[in-house]
C-alpha cells in the first residue's frame, strides 16, 4: 500500500547518489512494523526548478512524503517518520554542513473511501521480506 516519494533538489546529483539513497529510503520505510511490504512504491522525483528561502541556488532540499493504507495510530506514524528522518539524515550527514539542506519526511494516511488497488506481487515475489 504505501506510496513513497522522495522529491530532492536536482542540485544534490553532484554530491549524492540518487539511486543508492532512494534505497535507504525504501529499506527505512520497509523496516517500519505499520507497513506491509508487498505494497511499498518507493521513487524519486528530482525537481529541476526550485526556490529555497532566500534563493541561494546552492540551497538544496529532499522531501519524502509516505502515504500509508487508513488505521495507523498518530503515534506510530510519528516514530515512522522519525526512523526514516533518522535514516535519510545519516545517509546525507557527510553533506549537510556543506550548504543550506532542507531535510522532511512526512507519514499519512491515505483516504480509504476513496480507495481502490489490486496487487498481484505477493504472488510474484519471493516470500523474503514479504509480511
Amino acid at each position: 500500500m504505501p506510496h513513497v516519494v522522495v522529491e530532492y533538489s536536482a542540485n544534490l546529483e553532484a554530491d549524492i547518489a540518487p539511486m543508492r539513497h532512494l534505497r535507504i529510503v525504501h529499506e527505512a520505510v520497509l523496516a517500519q512494523a505499520i507497513i506491509e511490504a508487498p505494497g511499498v512504491r518507493t521513487r524519486a522525483a528530482r525537481r529541476e526548478h526550485f526556490l529555497i528561502a532566500d534563493g541561494d541556488p546552492s540551497h538544496a532540499f529532499v522531501a519524502v512524503t509516505a502515504r500509508i493504507g487508513p488505521g495507523r495510530t498518530q503515534e506510530a506514524r510519528k516514530a515512522a517518520s522519525e526512523a526514516i528522518m533518522a535514516a535519510l539524515f545519516r545517509a546525507l550527514e557527510p553533506i549537510y554542513p556543506s550548504r543550506g539542506l532542507i531535510l522532511s519526511v512526512e507519514v499519512t494516511e491515505l483516504d480509504g473511501a476513496g480507495m481502490t488497488r489490486r496487487n498481484s506481487l505477493r504472488e510474484h515475489a519471493g516470500s523474503e521480506g514479504m509480511r
